[in-house]
């Protein structure tokens, strides 16, 4: 099993963070740009990722109440995640994101991994700001 975490401090109160990134038809404005998801009765998705084509049966469940977000996949058992936002104060929030790979045939390695989580909460970051300096 691998485990891949990153936090990011970003600039607005943790409920602007956590409904930019758990609306299900904006995840793909902040998840890694090979990944796509598409929304079936909740908590049920699909996962169509372009590197290898294929479709994964995954689940996708929103914790408001928690500011929280968790997913994974339904059949294989491959991986699971969660991004968890929390507020620290004069306005900003703290956003973690934790990837699991329970089947190291799907783990794309530890580089691959970490710049994607970077790169995605950098995406999530310039989201958060545009919604927020358009006033909501």
């Amino acid at each position: 099993m691998s485990e891949y975490e990153r936090s990011r401090t970003m600039p607005a109160l943790p409920e602007h963070v956590f409904d930019q990134a758990g609306e299900v038809g904006r995840l793909e404005s902040w998840m890694p740009a090979e990944l796509h998801v598409r929304a079936e009765e909740l908590p049920a998705v699909t996962v169509h990722e372009d590197t290898t084509g294929q479709d994964e049966p995954a689940l996708f469940r929103a914790r408001p109440e928690q500011l929280r977000l968790e997913w994974g996949t339904r059949e294989s058992g491959s991986y699971a995640g969660w991004l968890q936002v929390a507020g620290i104060g004069s306005g900003a929030s703290e956003v973690t994101v934790h990837l699991s790979f329970f089947d190291e045939r799907h783990d794309p390695g530890a580089e691959h991994v970490l710049s994607a989580l970077e790169e995605s909460l950098e995406r999530l970051e310039e989201q958060v700001r545009l919604r927020v300096d358009d006033g909501g």
